[in-house]
């Protein structure tokens, strides 16, 4: 195994924090082992015309799907691509994601600390103001959040897809993120499907910053009316991904229902009936959601 590593980007429409995720991937201390490729949800925004200074030198590798595809799709697209070409590790982030100088190199010094016996690797994520990132503190267990962000190596089951590092050889025997989920708990299922068969851990001394807008995770409570749209797939999707695990995962689910539904009554400003329909009406629809799980067909 030669290490090479596919960082694989996928953009839709914000191009400044593209460019600036770009030059840091270009500060890599292990550069000669990673290989930038954009994934390009077909941004109007002149992505494209940013990054041909990239391509034209030949430091990036730019693919545009020709639609949206979500950030799903784009991920599985991009994972597709890295191991198809055959690269032994895929490195995916987000375009606000702003990897530090020794991302991948703590990421592969990790991987081969335990001699390869692990499934994903995800790195610590923290916030603009250099605070731990709410919306992506890995999993402890199914229902619980990390909190020692000290340790070299930190046991987890679910992580998010900002700064996320496997094995070629794990993505050709569990298969790819399902693109049907479009966006929301793509990271999570597809995390948890590999923690199932493989030990998992956060890196914490690989570092990222995620230039999210605000440092607080999605709550359908408090949400923009014009936003509201898209919870319908958080909703879905959560029930496909809870629903595996059992009689906890019923549990669990339905506590977390009645919680959310609790906090729309409460603090919601407006359009509670709306928000309370999108609630339930999108878990009953994930009850029957059974995407299929794709994998990469290799020659070997």
């Amino acid at each position: 195994m030669s290490d090479t590593i596919a960082a694989i980007v996928v953009t839709y429409n914000r191009k400044q924090l593209l460019l600036e995720n770009v030059n840091a991937l270009l500060q890599q201390t292990i550069k000669d082992k990673v290989t930038i490729v954009i994934i390009d949800n077909n941004s109007t925004d002149g992505t494209h015309e940013s990054l041909m200074p990239f391509i034209e030198n030949q430091s990036i590798t730019y693919i545009n799907t020709g639609e949206n595809l979500g950030g799903a799709g784009g991920f599985q697209f991009g994972m597709k691509y890295a191991v198809e070409q055959g690269f032994d590790f895929v490195w995916i982030m987000d375009d606000d994601c702003i990897p530090q100088n020794t991302s991948a190199e703590e990421l592969l010094k990790a991987y081969h600390s335990v001699n390869g016996k692990c499934g994903f690797l995800s790195s610590k994520v923290l916030w603009k103001d250099k605070s731990i990132c709410t919306m992506n503190v890995p999993r402890a267990t199914m229902y619980k959040n990390v909190t020692d962000f000290d340790s070299p190596m930190v046991p987890c089951v679910m992580a998010s897809f900002v700064s996320f590092f496997v094995s070629s050889d794990v993505v050709k025997e569990v298969g790819l993120p399902i693109k049907e989920f479009y966006i929301w708990t793509d990271d999570w299922e597809y995390t948890r499907r590999i923690s199932l068969k493989y030990p998992c851990y956060l890196v914490n001394n690989s570092v990222v910053i995620h230039k999210s807008n605000s440092n607080i995770g999605a709550n359908i409570a408090s949400e923009a009316e014009d936003r509201l749209d898209r919870y319908k797939y958080l909703y879905r999707n959560d029930v496909y991904l809870y629903r595996r695990e059992g009689i906890s995962g019923f549990a669990y689910e339905c506590a977390r229902l009645l919680y959310h539904s609790f906090l729309v009554l409460k603090s919601s400003a407006s359009r509670k009936a709306f928000r309370l329909r999108t609630i339930w009406a999108s878990t009953l629809e994930g009850l029957s959601f059974n995407p299929p799980i794709e994998y990469v067909k290799t020659k070997d």
